[in-house]
């Protein structure tokens, strides 16, 4: 064996030690059009309508028949707008996944602002099995970034789309945005929670794509937020609050003694397939972005190679070493790598500019004050 052999061999036993071999999620991008300009959206062609064709899906399917026997591989149909591109067509994009979904091996999520519901697409997610989430920041004024492309507000269409939703008896979950609600924790999830949603996730403005502009809040308000989460979460028990529930699965996996299956989970390589079936690796907003030191992130494509010869490859990619030897310093270094496993991606990315760094702004206000505020709260409880 050569230095070189030994070399890529060594680089791809660092990769599986840390990456896992097949994905438990796979994003998929029917459409980039959204009806929607939210200001803090980071899809860099989001006006643009370039649509997956059928063979792309196809050829993703088939790559999911090579998934190991057991395995469930969720399918998250994203965008842009999912729905942006009709149901009749995203059906037809999901006929291929059919046999695998009946056999178990495949399940259906789509995330979307809801404005584009009606009885048709119901049917289909009911038929389907899709899990459904919804992206609503708040009642109508913390709500009010999401707008069309003339500017008109999306909540009444978001609000519709929900009863739609909940006419058919169909369950979703939500995903909030928090920016200015940030100092109103109470307020907002009494909101979220009178939708009827299953669970609530609360994702505090972040640094991505396109939206590389904006004041991000500070670790001081991230902390008081998270402390009035728990309080309003110790009042309403019944509702799940994704945030909260990970941490409290975290402890109660480490008080149980099962520490070491929780540090034997690997990082999902997170594979997000382009309408043209083109392949990024770890960070969804990866997809449509280029630079002059990693390129423009693509990993493959699914007509040319399969899924799985795709991730046997991505430990030749720069980005993705760059990104082990970031997950390896932050274990090296950071108190909290227990329980958050390393900062993400396409955090790293947008904020330090490079994958091998380790804190990271979202690391602070959406995993360090969340750990910090419950340690406050129990020292309180406490003395």
């Amino acid at each position: 064996m050569t230095a070189l052999d030994t070399a890529v061999s060594g680089s791809a036993d660092r990769f599986h030690q840390w990456i896992a071999s097949h994905p438990d999620l796979v994003v998929v991008q029917p459409t980039t059009l959204c009806n929607l300009n939210c200001s803090y959206c980071y899809l860099p062609f989001r006006k643009r309508r370039l649509e997956m064709s059928l063979g792309v899906a196809r050829r993703i399917a088939e790559s999911l028949k090579d998934m190991p026997p057991g395995h469930t591989t969720e399918v998250c149909w994203h965008g842009g707008e999912p729905l942006a591109i009709g149901p009749e067509k995203l059906a037809a994009l999901m006929d291929p996944f059919e046999d695998l979904r009946r056999a178990g091996r495949v399940r259906h999520s789509l995330q979307t602002n809801a404005t584009l519901i009606t009885d048709a697409w119901c049917d289909l997610f009911a038929g389907r099995g899709v899990s459904v989430g919804v992206s609503i920041d708040g009642p109508a004024d913390l709500n009010a970034e999401r707008r069309d492309w003339s500017g008109r507000p999306a909540f009444d269409r978001i609000v519709a789309g929900i009863a739609k939703l909940t006419e058919h008896r169909i369950a979703f979950s939500l995903i909030a945005v928090v920016g200015e609600g940030i100092d109103r924790a109470g307020e907002l999830l009494d909101f979220l929670a009178s939708l009827g949603p299953t669970s609530i996730g609360l994702n505090i403005e972040e640094l991505e794509g396109v939206n590389d502009a904006r004041t991000q809040p500070s670790p001081e308000r991230a902390r008081a937020f998270w402390t009035d989460v728990f309080a309003w979460s110790g009042e309403h028990p019944r509702v799940e609050i994704r945030e909260l529930d990970r941490l409290g699965r975290y402890l109660r996996t480490i008080r149980t003694g099962q520490r070491d299956w929780w540090e034997s989970h690997r990082f999902d390589p997170l594979p997000t397939v382009s309408h043209d079936g083109d392949v990024v690796l770890l960070s969804p907003e990866l997809a449509g972005i280029r630079d002059d030191r990693y390129g423009d992130f693509i990993a493959g494509n699914v007509l040319e190679r399969s899924l799985g010869d795709i991730l046997d490859g991505a430990h030749r990619l720069r980005y993705v070493t760059e990104f082990i030897d970031g997950l390896e310093a932050c274990k090296a270094t950071c108190e909290f790598f227990d329980f958050c496993r390393g900062a993400q991606a396409g955090n790293r990315y947008f904020e330090n500019g490079r994958f091998d760094t380790t804190e990271t702004n979202f690391c602070r206000v959406s995993k360090q004050e969340l750990v910090n505020a419950l340690v406050d709260i129990t020292r309180k409880d406490n003395a």
